[in-house]
């Protein structure tokens, strides 16, 4: 029992170290919290009386999709936290300490994690300040809290493994980008059918646009269809069942240099 005990308190000291850099870096403040605000008040601004989606508000159809893009640009810092720790050396040296190497990954991701909620929390007060209420019911804010889990768990991933296979700080923030891109490509700000012909298809078959459409469906309390849930938790556990071993190794690999 001694050794889950310690590698659970390597990582909570890796992900308390991360959270004391993230603290101290002005960007990470912008992107984490000024952002996600700006995103949600100029969306709604802009094109709220211009595009209509429906029997609901625009606030209310977008909240999901700013989640999930908030979540991913939180991705592209934790990408470039890990290629700095990595370049700088001090990855090496944390790599000497008697710790398992995945608990100085697992820190970071844990610190992502807290990061990316704090995030949400933001996305969530600017839309209620803004006319959002979504529905109170038990099973919808599960829904919700599990998707959004599990998409910043299955970013966090992906984004580990950019950071450690990126030869510097630059090269994490533009891989990561891809990530960043995603939900515009997806129904979080448009319907979907109003796309077109070839970026619908993309839409509907890229993994933001199921996570989105059961989170907006579990927010407005309304069904959850089955089969668009299915799929957006398949996706989540699927990308993280994959970045995982795969950072794991590639951070292995580079420290073996």
């Amino acid at each position: 029992m001694e050794t889950p005990k310690r590698n659970y308190r390597d990582t909570l000291t890796i992900a308390w170290r991360c959270l004391l850099l993230s603290c101290r870096n002005p960007e990470t403040f912008l992107t984490s919290i000024l952002l996600p605000a700006l995103m949600m008040l100029l969306f709604v601004s802009l094109f709220g009386s211009l595009i209509h989606v429906g029997g609901t508000s625009y606030t209310a159809y977008i909240v999901p999709g700013v989640l999930i893009q908030c979540v991913a640009q939180g991705s592209s810092t934790t990408a470039i936290m890990i290629n700095q720790d990595i370049t700088s050396g001090i990855m090496s040296r944390f790599a000497t300490l008697p710790i398992r190497r995945r608990t100085l990954l697992s820190g970071h991701v844990l610190e992502a994690y807290g990061r990316s909620l704090v995030t949400s929390a933001v996305v969530l007060l600017i839309a209620l300040l803004m006319g959002f209420r979504p529905a109170l019911s038990l099973p919808g804010l599960g829904i919700s809290f599990l998707l959004l889990s599990g998409m910043i768990l299955a970013l966090s991933w992906l984004s580990a493994t950019v950071g450690i296979l990126s030869k510097s700080a630059q090269g994490a923030s533009s891989l990561s980008s891809l990530a960043i891109i995603l939900p515009y490509l997806s129904s979080g700000f448009v319907p979907a059918e109003h796309l077109p012909p070839l970026l619908r298809t993309f839409a509907r078959y890229q993994p933001m646009t199921p996570v989105i459409d059961s989170m907006r469906a579990a927010l407005a309390g309304a069904p959850t269809d089955a089969g668009t849930l299915a799929a957006a938790l398949i996706w989540c556990s699927f990308l993280t069942v994959v970045f995982y071993p795969v950072s794991v190794l590639a951070m292995q690999k580079r420290l073996s240099r």
